[in-house]
Parts: structure tokens; sequence; C-alpha cells
């Protein structure tokens, strides 16, 4: 990785993880964020499969949120691991890690509810663990825009980088002779 894109994504070394992006959680967002955040993750989850990205997905306390949104799941690359979790950080949950750590994968690429709590401590615990972390801020959800906007700030501050679904996309295709790029450019243009 050359120096000049130290704070950019690439595709040969990003997962995506996609945190507690369940049902119940997404009906508790306000309208027009949920739908914002389920397009999003939707756009993320089709690049990656196309460009042949790693996936991982958590579940918070499922018998409470219920499973990952329906449209999401039907969208998960072969393989996907859903790992269920009752702790906020993902990287406490058990299989988390290890999961993360044999994708040989060193940025994780964070969508997912809520910004200020799950997303939040799993980004900053993780960035702890040497990854570095991306988290898209169009494609990560509060209840609260004011919870939202402090937890993006405190993450900015950690050195989290927040970027957003076009930045990572084309990040990850990098040329536009890449072969994919006609295909993922008309998800967002």
């Amino acid at each position: 990785m050359s120096k000049d894109s130290l704070n950019l994504s690439h595709a040969a070394d990003s997962t995506l993880l996609v945190i507690d992006v369940q049902e119940r959680l997404v009906s508790a967002m306000p309208n027009g964020v949920k739908e914002r955040v389920i397009e999003c993750v939707s756009v993320l989850l089709t690049a990656a499969k196309t460009l042949s990205i790693p996936v991982l997905v958590t579940e918070q306390y499922s018998n409470g949120l219920g499973p990952t949104e329906k449209e999401l799941v039907k969208q998960f690359p072969e393989g996907t691991s859903v790992i269920a979790k009752t702790r906020f950080s993902a990287a406490d949950a058990d299989g988390f890690v290890p999961a993360l750590e044999q994708t040989g994968r060193k940025q994780a690429v964070l969508v997912g509810m809520e910004t200020h709590i799950c997303v939040l401590q799993t980004a900053v615990a993780l960035q702890g663990q040497g990854f570095q972390v991306f988290v898209v801020e169009d494609a990560v959800s509060s209840r609260s825009k004011a919870n939202q906007y402090n937890a993006l700030q405190r993450m900015r501050s950690a050195g989290v980088i927040v970027t957003n679904v076009e930045s990572v996309i084309f990040e990850w295709l990098e040329d536009s002779a890449q072969e994919n790029f006609k295909t993922l450019a008309q998800l967002i243009i």
C-alpha cells in the first residue's frame, strides 16, 4: 500500500462488517433513515459480492431484536458468517475477531446500527486491535441525530476514518477501466 493511499479502503484488504441491521431495530429508526440505511447497505453488499470482498454480519440479541433485515439477507455473498452477540462491541463477541482475522484483511468497513452504541464500540475496539477502520456515514444510523453526530465525532477523534458509500465503492474499484466499474457505478449514479 503506498503512503498516499493509507487512508483509502482497498478491495483486496477490506472486509465489510454489517452490524445489527435487524428487523426490530430497523423499525425503531426514523422514517427516511431506515430506508437510507437499507439502501446503502444493500449497495455495499452488492459491491462486496461483485468484488469478492468478505462480509461478516452480527446480530445483537436476536431473541429481542429479531433477525437481520430479510432484504439484506438475500444479498449476502455465499459463505457469509452471521455472528450472534449480546456484547455491544462485536469485537467482544465469541468468534468475531477470529472470523475477521481469518479473512487475512486489515481493513474493516463498518455499516449498521446503532452508530452510538454497537458501531462505535466495535469501531474503537477494532482500531485498538490494529485494524484500519472505516465507518460508512450514510450506511449507519441511530434513533437520534444528536447521538449519531456525537458518535461519528468520537470515532473521528479515535482515528477511525468516516467515509460514505460512494467513496468506498470508488476506492474499491480504483480505476474506471476496472471490469466491474459500469455495473457498480450504476448503483450510485
